[in-house]
């Protein structure tokens, strides 16, 4: 078992300071936006290992490129492949995240291949697939946390535009009622994507001021707008799910669901893969004709998931995907410790109190690695969260 040494990532839209305050550290006055935990090429933790020749510092992935089979099992390994499945993270939204998609198996391979047998460079800004992976994710808040999550029915997203007033915004109401739900969002969509910019600015910039004045539930598009001035990416927004998910709730992003985080902190898990293809909020590409590819144009329930308990006091919370399970414990001071040893290669990170997890006492916002198969048993008091592969 190794404690972890995280990189946070500055990202624009982070909090500058829910993960210091999670910490208890004292914010530096810069955005704060995700803490990675795993083994991405990108940002991948950091370990502490003794050798032969003494301690020796090294990257996560590193370790598990040594020996993928002693590090991840040979389950995992068979499954997918010598690497760790998923990617861990603490999210701190300050600032709307773009809108965005995330493509299935199928159509991560297929347009990776693509990409690739045309050379564009995986580093350039018109790139749409970074890997060949899909990035199925699941996000569980820890304070009050906002965001936006697939379609909702037709007629409620064009009563939202029509009550605003905006004459420019007739053309996008009469299509959500005039057609069936799939053609309505297709059409919709891919309008807005489509439109004079200068023209959808104005229009955005109206509809703003609109919603700033009705307020209620217009109110969270008037506070997008006030982040993203005439981004296309508001009216995209209009057609989604507005959620706020109370600590403890979580949402499941699956394939071709429209989505995107606002404001919160959360612990985040996700398929260890780069690919996303965004539709709004964004001074980044927009792949306008493959997003339409791969986007479900169907009205969904937002989907708030809770926990579910068992006997052992392990709270999981229960998606269709096998590169990822998390769970929550809380843990009392004086129980029993509680058993955490598996098949499969895990990540602990406690979120409250001080969690003793072997010889390593973890307190909030700090985490460790455990090999599959490693004895592992924690105490707290505290809340300590559970990262590892689905059974």
């Amino acid at each position: 078992m190794d404690r972890l040494s995280n990189t946070v990532r500055p990202y624009a839209w982070g909090s500058t300071t829910a993960i210091p305050a999670l910490l208890g550290i004292a914010p530096t006055g810069e955005p704060q936006a995700e803490m990675w935990m795993g083994a991405h090429p990108g940002a991948p933790s950091r370990i502490t290992r003794t050798t032969a020749s003494g301690e020796i510092e090294l990257a996560l992935v590193d370790a598990i490129d040594a020996d993928p089979e002693g590090e991840l099992g040979a389950p995992t390994v068979a499954r997918f492949g010598p690497r760790l499945p998923f990617l861990l993270k603490l999210l701190a939204a300050g600032a709307p995240l773009s809108v965005q998609v995330h493509p299935d198996l199928d159509q991560a391979r297929e347009g990776y291949a693509d990409e690739e047998a045309r050379g564009v460079p995986v580093d350039a800004p018109h790139r749409t697939y970074k890997d060949a992976n899909h990035k199925p994710e699941l996000i569980c808040a820890l304070t009050p946390f906002a965001g936006l999550c697939g379609f909702r029915p037709p007629a409620e997203a064009a009563d939202a535009m029509e009550a605003l007033g905006v004459d420019s915004l007739k053309p996008y109401v009469d299509l959500l009622r005039a057609h069936p739900e799939e053609a309505a969002l297709r059409e919709v969509l891919t309008a807005i994507l489509g439109a004079n910019p200068a023209e959808m600015a104005e229009t955005v910039t109206e509809a703003a001021a609109a919603a700033e004045r009705l307020g209620g539930a217009h109110a969270p598009y008037a506070r997008i707008a006030h982040h993203f001035p005439g981004d296309p990416g508001v009216l995209a927004a209009m057609l989604l799910n507005y959620v706020q998910l109370q600590p403890g709730e979580a949402l499941f992003l699956g394939a071709g669901v429209p989505h995107a985080y606002l404001d919160g902190l959360g612990v985040e898990i996700m398929a260890n893969s780069d690919n996303v293809l965004r539709c709004g909020l964004t001074p980044k590409h927009i792949d306008v004709p493959e997003l339409l590819r791969i986007v479900r144009f169907e009205a969904t329930e937002p989907g708030v998931l809770r926990p579910e308990a068992s006997p052992s006091g392990e709270e999981l919370y229960e998606t269709p995907v096998d590169e990822f399970a998390l769970s929550r414990y809380t843990l009392a001071s004086g129980a029993a410790p509680t058993a955490l040893t598996a098949p499969t290669p895990q990540i602990l990170l406690c979120t409250a109190g001080t969690v003793t997890v072997g010889e390593l006492a973890l307190g909030p916002g700090e985490s460790a690695y455990v090999p599959a198969g490693e004895r592992v048993e924690a105490t707290g008091p505290g809340t300590l969260f559970r990262a590892t592969v689905a059974a």
